[in-house]
């Protein structure tokens, strides 16, 4: 008789193998961390003998359930900022706060929480794709579980990189100290197309390839993402993919919302892994996947809870129900997605996704001993069917939950026996994961105090200290203005031709900001826009000192570029009002008294305002020279017959609020 380390007798064994044997009762030998036998109860126990057998009976012994895609650290985020969408869940909340606190305890931390959670949940392997992943992979280590671990690299500054050159040094380095560990396999993980550049993928492939390990890369989640691809590069996200080279390694691509049937079939035959996600692309509205056509082409799709922060948990059991239910939902099919295919993707098709099928992901003889056991008596388990051989598929997916789980072994070595956690300690880790809320806490009701600080939080923003002389005049016909340009008389250094689209954010503070967002559309001789600029630009409302005949404006002010929609920033910064403000405008700058001056005639389309408006304005560091400017812009004024009664003293903001108010807005 054959000697074995344990045997898991007596319940449902289902294995999850090509033929989907079920065996009732069944048994599971376990030898060095390896499945040594497994089949009927009576064939394991008469050629099987163990140092320990435990009775399974009334129970189901099923693989060890794969999260093929987290970003486990997360745990610490999770329901940092719910219920926005992506771009401004990411860009303006999850990667703030990780640039101020993501650090390796950090990751060791929630990495360690996040085990905890998937244990308790059936969970024995996962996918993880974050930062400092040499600190997620000793965690998980530790933990007893097993991982593929993606180390994050980006095109631009990361919590652990300051250039996607240091996170290539970063990830290979990650990759040679930890290839061989029994349980993690290190991977690269170039975050996405659009964090990414062509040489950055490159290198991640030729990386892969060198060392024979996974890529994790998100593909097109958001209808947004492949839009803009799409606009850039004249080509969907999975063809430029391809021809960076990444799908010459094995490649687990997360997301694929929005992929038609002809990137399905490049994925196919490349052999990609597909992770699909529902709570988080539901919860983000990232939109439904097309998983019934991609299990139907034979992609390997795999299940995956995406991060804690925005799901809100890494509960497999949820994920594999939900995963089910939509694609049905999503067909107006019942037969799509069954209960046992609904399994397949959350065990042995997530191993296929995540390219481990070789070691986990069902229970067969040569893998490692990952195995579930789940509790079958509970009353919502109540009562079972023998017809259908179907049958205890649809009871795992559509009614166990994951606090069904009983018993938990990875690689042979328990890690829960009776709902006890045994290689973690949990009330210490609630402890410290308490500590580092308040501190995010902190940081963000702070930030959320100043607009200043949520811009500075999402851009690259240079202060200037402005002092701007500046008039503006109310003319009804500027053909006088425009004979004095062109007759040379004024000195025109250079001139453009534009159209400005400018929202304005007001703010109830103590500095009373104004964030003003423009798109500023240059145009060419032909009236044909050549180049498009946006800038954010925060200022308060404050006037220093009026003169005769212009305005001493003193103003703090910010500069940023705008490098999102309107609407992200609309829905980041919470504004009070928001107002609007458009106009044609011909800018000239000219020389006069030996000062520079900027030279605006401006047409007011929004709201309709009457007539045109001339500004001249300059900069200014000091009072003397204040005065001084000033008395050069009277004399522009005189020369170009401007009377006092056509002043105007009001900016474009307060002439569209009044314009509202008489009702021409």
């Amino acid at each position: 008789m054959e000697k074995a380390d344990l045997i898991l007798s007596g319940g449902v064994v289902v294995t999850m193998d090509e033929a989907f044997h079920v065996f009732e009762p069944g048994a599971v030998a376990i030898r060095d961390g390896a499945i040594v036998a497994v089949g009927p109860e009576e064939e394991v126990s008469a050629a099987w003998q163990a140092k320990e057998t435990v009775d399974c009976r009334g129970h189901a012994v099923i693989p060890g359930l794969v999260d093929a895609h987290t970003h486990v650290p997360m745990t610490l985020v999770r329901g940092l900022a719910d219920d926005l969408r992506l771009d401004v869940w990411l860009m303006g909340y999850m990667m703030p706060v990780e640039r101020e606190f993501v650090r390796p305890d950090f990751c060791w931390l929630g990495t360690q929480l996040g085990c905890a959670e998937m244990i308790r949940s059936g969970v024995t392997c996962f996918g993880d794709m974050y930062y400092f992943e040499e600190a997620v992979a000793d965690a998980t280590a530790q933990v007893g579980m097993r991982a593929v671990c993606a180390q994050s690299i980006l095109k631009f500054p990361t919590p652990d990189a300051s250039s996607y050159d240091e996170g290539l040094r970063l990830a290979q380095d990650f990759v040679t100290r930890w290839k061989g560990h029994h349980l993690v396999v290190p991977a690269l993980g170039p975050h996405a197309a659009y964090t990414a550049t062509p040489d950055l993928l490159h290198e991640c492939a030729r990386l892969a390839r060198e060392y024979d390990v996974p890529i994790h890369i998100h593909i097109a989640e958001t209808r947004q993402e492949v839009e803009d691809h799409r606009a850039q590069f004249g080509m969907p996200v999975v063809p430029w993919v391809k021809k960076q080279g990444v799908f010459e390694a094995k490649v687990t691509a997360m997301h694929c919302v929005h992929i038609d049937e002809g990137e399905m079939r490049t994925l196919l035959h490349h052999g990609v892994g597909v992770a699909h996600n529902p709570s988080s692309n539901l919860k983000l509205a990232s939109g439904i996947a097309p998983v019934a056509k991609m299990l139907d082409l034979g992609l390997a799709v795999g299940i995956g809870t995406d991060g804690p922060a925005s799901n809100n948990d890494l509960d497999m059991f949820e994920e594999m129900r939900l995963a089910a239910l939509l694609a049905k939902g999503a067909t107006g099919d019942p037969t799509v997605l069954p209960a046992r295919q609904a399994l397949a993707m959350a065990t042995i098709l997530a191993a296929q996704a995540l390219h481990i099928d070789h070691l986990t992901g069902s229970l067969e003889v040569g893998k490692r001993a990952d195995i579930a056991v789940v509790d079958l008596e509970r009353v919502h388990l109540t009562p079972r069917f023998y017809r259908d051989s179907d049958s205890i598929y649809s009871l795992l997916v559509y009614a166990a939950k994951s606090s069904d789980v009983r018993h938990l072994l990875c690689d042979g070595r328990w890690l829960m026996r009776d709902r006890e956690l045994l290689s973690v300690d949990v009330e210490a880790l609630r402890a410290e994961a308490a500590k580092v809320a308040r501190k995010i806490d902190s940081f963000l009701i702070e930030r959320e105090e100043s607009v200043l600080r949520k811009l500075l939080a999402i851009g690259e923003v240079a202060r200037e200290k402005t002092f701007e002389v500046q008039v503006k005049v109310h003319l009804m016909d500027i053909s006088p203005i425009e004979e004095a340009l062109e007759s040379g008389e004024i000195p025109v250094v250079k001139s453009s031709h534009r159209r400005q689209y400018d929202t304005y954010f007001l703010f109830d503070d103590p500095d009373h900001s104004r964030l003003r967002y423009r798109e500023d559309e240059i145009l060419d001789e032909e009236g044909e826009v050549a180049d498009v600029l946006y800038r954010l630009t925060l200022t308060g409302e404050t006037k220093e000192r009026e003169f005769a005949r212009s305005v001493l404006l003193s103003r703090s002010r910010f500069d940023a570029p705008a490098t999102r929609s309107l609407r992200f920033y609309r829905e980041y910064f919470k504004p009070k009002e928001v107002w609007e403000v458009h106009k044609e405008r011909h800018r000239y700058h000219i020389r006069y008294g030996g000062t520079d001056f900027a030279l605006n005639l401006d047409r007011v389309t929004r709201p309709d305002l009457p007539g045109f408006f001339l500004e001249v304005k300059s900069r200014t560091w000091s009072a003397q020279d204040a005065e001084r400017k000033a008395e050069l812009i009277g004399e522009l004024l005189t020369l170009f017959g401007v009377e006092d009664r056509q002043l105007v003293r009001r900016e474009y903001l307060e002439l569209a609020k009044e314009a509202a108010r008489l009702g021409r807005g």
